[in-house]
This record gives C-alpha cells, structure tokens and sequence, in this order.
C-alpha cells in the first residue's frame, strides 16, 4: 500500500496532473509489484516559490518546472527494483507530463507493514498475537 504525494508547478494543466498521476501508479505496478486497485495519492499544484530544488545537484541541472514524487511504501524492495521504478516514473513523467526527467525528484520512505490503517482505526497488517 503506497501512499504518494505528488507536488508540481502551478501551471500544470489538469491533464498533465492527471498524466502524471496514472504514470506513478502504472510505475508501481508494473516495477513494484502493487496491486492495480492499490491506489493512494494526494496531488498539489504549487506556486513557484513552493518548491525549492537546487539548480544542480550531484551533476544534474534542474530547471524551475520540477516535480516532487514521494512514495511511502513497506519495507522489503531489492535496490534494483527500487532503481527500475525511480526510472519508469521520471521518464514516464517527461513523456507525458510536460516536465523534464532531470527535473523528477523522488524520496521513497520505507515504513514497516503494520504502520497502515485502511479505515476503522485498523492496523489491518499488524500482527496478532
């Protein structure tokens, strides 16, 4: 159960929103094994002074049409999966969603299975004793 945050540029047309909201999902199914119905996201539009990356870093120049992709997902992903996915999602964004591949920053955040609730005040992956 991923949970993704997607923070884009103000001028990003309801289309590319929704673009590069489906390529994300498509990523993680396709390179992460996660369930097509497993679908959990919070997109926001932002001015430009909200969203603050370093023009280069790490030999890679950004311009001002960045997008922040933040994935919260369990544990347990081998490091070229994890690779695989940060590939398909920049290259997917920049095809479909109007922002360079360069500009594509993602953090992925690995939580422990019972730190989810799916509703009710659940912890639905917990273990019981």
């Amino acid at each position: 159960m991923p949970f993704i945050r997607i923070l884009l540029p103000q001028d990003v047309s309801d289309d590319h929103l929704s673009a590069i909201s489906d390529s994300v999902h498509t990523a993680l199914v396709q390179k992460f094994n996660v369930p097509a119905a497993d679908r959990f996201q919070v997109v926001t539009r932002h001015p430009a002074a909200e969203l603050v990356c370093t023009p280069e870093y790490l030999g890679i120049k950004h311009s001002a049409r960045i997008a922040f992709v933040q994935i919260t997902a369990n544990e347990g992903r081998t490091v070229e999966m994890k690779k695989d996915l940060f590939a398909a999602i920049a290259s997917s964004i920049a095809e479909v969603g109007g922002i360079a591949a360069a500009d594509v920053i993602i953090n992925l955040v690995e939580v422990k299975k019972e730190n989810w609730s799916f509703g009710n005040g659940l912890a639905q992956y917990a273990i019981q004793p």
